[in-house]
């Protein structure tokens, strides 16, 4: 979660035309400040490294290293910047693949500029960028044909939970926020708090969207 005063941002995109209209967009955000830019994912770890951005802003195709393995390479770093994904269409495979490598959510390039900072804000304060609904869509379409396997190990990962985690789980698949996962289960918010770090830590997930992903895979949400 970024407490700084400034979310640092790391533009990733082949498109130099689209990077300029990117860093002019969120030139006039004033919490906001472009600290690099990225043509391709081979050069994304080196300037995390030199810059320490808060949120990546990714773009899945690249030619060389694509947003997909730039984002799972990212991920396994400690404390590792939030991957906010680029996509022209919310229904690509890369897309999904993207958020069960770690990424905190995505944005169509068309939004509206005004969207595009109000998701870099949420996603540097720990919160992620996807409803339920597109995440439910996401998978509903996508054709996987490791599909079975994957919801057998998902069931076996959330056996592992405690019943209580396993209901704050549940929620999280189903889109509900911390405040309403409270008043549904009769508990306050740091409790609810309390259990998704906990879930996250025994799962070895990186955010609430892997989360959402890993109960749908299991067929609870």
């Amino acid at each position: 979660m970024n407490e700084r005063a400034t979310i640092r941002v790391l533009l990733v995109d082949d498109d130099p035309i689209v990077r300029a209209g990117l860093r002019l967009m969120l030139g006039g955000a004033p919490d906001i400040e472009v600290v690099a830019e990225a043509a391709d994912g081979a050069e994304v770890e080196a300037l995390v490294e030199a810059h320490t951005p808060d949120v990546v802003l990714m773009d899945i195709r690249m030619p060389t290293v694509d947003g997909l393995a730039a984002t799972e390479a990212l991920r396994g770093r400690p404390r590792p910047p939030e991957v906010l994904v680029l996509t022209t269409f919310h229904t690509d495979d890369h897309v999904l693949r993207a958020l069960r490598a770690g990424a905190a959510g995505f944005v169509l390039k068309h939004t509206p500029p005004q969207r595009i900072v109000e998701a870099i804000r949420t996603v540097a304060a720990g919160e992620p960028v996807l409803s339920p609904a597109v995440t439910r869509q996401l998978i509903a379409q996508v054709s996987d044909g490791g599909h079975r396997g994957r919801a057998a190990d998902a069931r076996r990962r959330l056996a592992a939970l405690a019943d209580r985690e396993r209901e704050v789980a549940v929620a999280v698949g189903r889109g509900r926020s911390n405040a309403e996962i409270a008043t549904e289960l009769f508990m306050s918010v740091p409790t609810v708090k309390t259990h998704v770090s906990r879930i996250l830590a025994k799962l070895a997930l990186n955010n609430r969207v892997q989360i959402a992903l890993l109960v749908n895979d299991a067929g609870e949400a």
